[in-house]
């Protein structure tokens, strides 16, 4: 813990639902729930006139239907998120050369390498923390952010989270442990639903009865390690630095073929055990990648590297086979293969939750297996399940009405929304899933 409040925690409000709200006239002020749109969904993010009806993230996708049936319910715009994060990002790296990003929308800032702040007292650090803000919703063209300062990174969080949604805190020195104090265990990084059980089975609820217990005595409900841990956190004893940069590392593993190879089925089941295989180093090593590449050599020894990065870290093996065979996808092969691999990097030991992993394996897949080949490989898992190009929420285009985003799709039709982030609420109009006139933005006609 520093004796100055100089570690900053950005984190954006309902970050996804906010973009789409954003990008879409007509859900402003309305519940909004990103996440997998299929039966297996899970809700990334809700906004916040979602969560007033019970949708938080990670539930269901069905029991945030049952919740609040008239939300808009939409998939994942990666490329927009991502855009959006950037800017947020270089922002961020702009006030201080410290910047740690924990996923696409929140982040950790050293601030005693920013040289715009000359003193850590209160008003300074709030006149910094107002400015940001407002450069943050300029950059990004109204998205918002929550804000929280303190002596380390688990007060900076704490921080930011009471100061939900489009607000600020600062937790001056010397008040960490007060504040702590009347919150639930909970709060504590890495007391989950078990640990809290176990806690609150022997009389602990509240961060100061953390505060007040014998870690010899704690020690004998969760082990030395993790009662010394959590004592010194009840504290605010934290001395985690903000990284900037983590190690490089990477996983993988290929396969030299004794004759090169063109069935593009035969590759697909290669690059299925091979992604089983990655996946299960990563588990044994308790790490997650942010990157899947795939490595070809074709047969007059030229080799082709291909990466794509996912939305969120992820170990699942069927992310890692989807991604790798739509890197696949656009590869010729029938001159024959001698070496196919699958490598992961980006690692961390941190899981942002992949909530977006169904979307992900979806797209992936479709473009991997634009044919149906892939389907006679033999497999040990069921095949992900395939989902139309119009996934509701998607930037479209048509000729006649130009840029909309989908409204919703089914027998055959498609129904379409026309209005962007500067045209007001749009008209509504339904098409043919075949019209020539209607692509998906920046592509071609979905048939």
């Amino acid at each position: 813990m520093r004796p100055e409040a100089s570690v900053l925690h950005l984190d954006l409000d309902a970050f996804f639902a906010s973009v789409e709200q954003r990008d879409k006239p007509s859900l402003r002020g309305k519940p909004v729930v990103v996440g997998g749109v299929g039966a297996r969904g899970v809700v990334a993010t809700a906004s916040y006139e979602a969560r007033v009806f019970g949708v938080r993230s990670a539930m269901p996708g069905g029991e945030a239907r049952r919740r609040c049936p008239h939300a808009a319910f939409l998939g994942g715009r990666f490329d927009a998120y991502r855009e959006a994060s950037g800017r947020v990002m270089d922002r961020l790296r702009a006030l201080s050369p410290l910047v740690e990003p924990l996923s696409l929308d929140e982040a950790f800032v050293d601030l005693r390498t920013a040289e715009s702040v000359p003193d850590y007292d209160t008003a300074t650090l709030q006149r910094l923390v107002d400015a940001l803000r407002a450069s943050i919703s300029e950059a990004t063209d109204g998205l918002t952010a929550s804000v929280g300062v303190g002596t380390s990174k688990f007060m900076a969080k704490i921080a930011s989270e009471l100061a939900k949604p489009d607000g600020s805190w600062i937790v001056e020195p010397g008040t960490e442990v007060a504040l702590l104090a009347p919150m639930a265990v909970g709060v504590i990084p890495g007391v989950g639903p078990v640990t809290v059980d176990k806690l609150q089975r022997v009389g602990l609820h509240r961060v100061g009865d953390l505060q007040a217990v014998d870690v010899d005595e704690l020690a004998q409900v969760l082990g030395r390690n993790a009662a010394t841990a959590l004592v010194a956190l009840a504290h605010a004893r934290d001395d985690r630095p903000v990284e900037a940069e983590r190690e490089a590392k990477s996983i993988s593993t290929e396969d030299t073929f004794e004759r090169d190879l063109t069935d593009v089925a035969e590759l697909t089941a290669i690059l299925q055990r091979d992604a089983r295989q990655v996946a299960r180093r990563l588990t044994a090593a308790g790490l997650f990648a942010r990157t899947v590449t795939l490595k070809l050599r074709r047969h007059d020894f030229s080799t082709i590297t291909r990466s794509r990065t996912v939305l969120s870290a992820t170990d699942r093996a069927d992310v890692i086979a989807s991604v790798a065979q739509s890197l696949l996808a656009g590869v010729d092969v029938t001159d024959g293969v001698r070496l196919l691999g699958v490598g992961v990097a980006g690692l961390t030991d941190v899981l942002q939750e992949d909530l977006f992993a169904e979307a992900e394996v979806a797209a992936a897949g479709a473009a991997a297996d634009p044919a149906g080949l892939a389907g006679a490989a033999p497999v040990e898992h069921p095949e992900p399940p395939r989902r139309s190009g119009w996934t509701p929420g998607a930037d479209v285009e048509h000729d006649e009405h130009g840029p909309g985003w989908v409204w919703g799709s089914g027998l055959g039709r498609v129904t379409v929304r026309f209005e962007t982030r500067t045209s007001g609420p749009g008209p509504v109009r339904t098409f043919g899933v075949d019209d020539p006139h209607l692509r998906l933005r920046g592509g071609t006609p979905v048939a």
